[in-house]
């Protein structure tokens, strides 16, 4: 039987897919097989021998020491796209606050509570709508910097409230490239986008390279009278570089999910309390792909939306099945298979991948009757972990 361990509260829907023939799971269980988080911090976690995979129930990562994880190698999985209509749908809520007077319209509105003839109130009302009118979306250029699950969703509403949108994605993988509307016009740099562009919407993750990738010179190089839309990471721009530039008009707004104190008392920028990716749906969504992907790995070795290992998937074979990772070395592979053919073990299907350091690969063998091969792999060097799956 499987051990799953739990931090946070995670949603019944993802937790109904471990059965309970194969599956413990709980928030109390000791040497799990595998974790399953939320927004719990793991930095500062001892973690059990027996861990082979954390799953996060969600996009990003930060709370989860891969680099550290993936030296033991265990394999990090994320849920990419399981949140992204939830951000989506935020990020038009935040376009449309950056650019109608609602907020302040709402505000104002709560200030004459004192106004209690209806006919006098509507008067007053209609006599000072006008500063809060705006402006409205269609016609108007918007500016995506990334454009996977989120961005790609993001493009799409964009383009059918009749915006123009420019995206920017140096990173831009294939299958995202698939999904992108041919609308979509191309920036060749991050300058060039916020030179064009009257709102940005930033959707790329927390790494080194995006800390404060919106900073005072970026920000130099956009559009007078831009709004900018932040519902993917906080560290991606650097706040004090908005306040400057909202104060020297060069920011119209700044809608974001992450408020900082420098926001207090600002009317320029709209700072919600993190909730993005907080329905009832992505939550469920986020749970159940990340409960797939522990089961599918545990129970096959096959590895979907890792951010430490290669993509690897093979479909199941008669007999037994030996997974084991590895430094990305020459002759790892070989030595492997050669522990096997000295102990008469038949190789019926494989597959090898790598991915930066690391090595994963999945054997389909035939029935082992020597019990010492897998010791025997384990003790092949820069060999990580190895398991075998009946």
């Amino acid at each position: 039987m499987y051990k799953i361990k739990t931090f946070n509260q995670i949603s019944v829907k993802g937790l109904e897919r471990f059965t309970r023939a194969k599956y413990e799971v709980g928030s109390e269980i000791g040497n799990p097989d595998a974790i399953l988080l939320r927004s719990h911090k793991l930095h500062n976690e001892t973690l059990d021998t027996t861990v082979l995979a954390v799953a996060r129930a969600g996009a990003g990562v930060n709370n989860v020491p891969v680099a550290q994880y993936s030296e033991k190698g265990i394999v990090v999985f994320n849920t990419p796209g399981a949140n992204a209509n939830a951000v989506k749908e935020l990020v038009l809520a935040g376009l449309l606050l950056g650019s109608r007077g609602i907020k302040t319209g709402i505000d104002h509105v709560k200030t004459l509570h004192n106004v209690t003839d209806a006919s006098e109130l509507h008067k007053t009302l209609e006599a000072q709508k006008k500063q809060f009118a705006g402006n409205e979306l269609m016609g108007k250029t918007l500016g995506i910097v990334g454009l996977g699950a989120i961005g790609s969703l993001v493009a799409d509403m964009a383009l059918a409230l009749g915006m123009k949108v420019v995206g920017y994605d140096p990173a831009l993988s294939i299958e995202a490239a698939w999904r992108l509307s041919s609308n979509v016009q191309k920036a060749e740099n991050l300058h060039a986008l916020l030179a064009r562009c009257d709102y940005v919407s930033l959707h790329v993750p927390a790494i080194e390279a995006t800390h404060h990738l919106i900073n005072k010179e970026a920000l130099a190089q956009a559009k007078s009278g831009m709004t900018l839309v932040n519902f993917a990471r906080e560290s991606i721009v650097d706040p004090e570089a908005i306040v400057a530039a909202l104060d020297n008009t060069k920011l119209k707004g700044y809608i974001c999910d992450f408020p900082e104190p420098v926001f207090y008392g600002r009317s320029d920028v709209i700072a919600m309390p993190h909730i993005g990716a907080s329905t009832a749906e992505a939550e469920e969504n986020c749970a159940i792909m990340a409960a797939e992907q522990i089961i599918d790995y545990l129970e096959n070795g096959n590895i979907k939306n890792s951010v430490n290992f290669p993509a690897v998937s093979m479909a199941r074979c008669d007999g037994q099945r030996i997974i084991f990772s590895n430094n990305n070395v020459p002759k790892v592979l070989g030595n492997v298979l050669s522990v096997l053919a000295d102990n008469n073990v038949n190789v019926i299907d494989m597959v090898n991948k790598s991915r930066g350091d690391l090595a994963y690969n999945i054997l389909d063998v035939e029935q082992m009757e020597n019990g010492d091969v897998i010791q025997e792999i384990a003790n092949v060097e820069h060999v990580k972990t190895v398991r075998l799956i009946d």
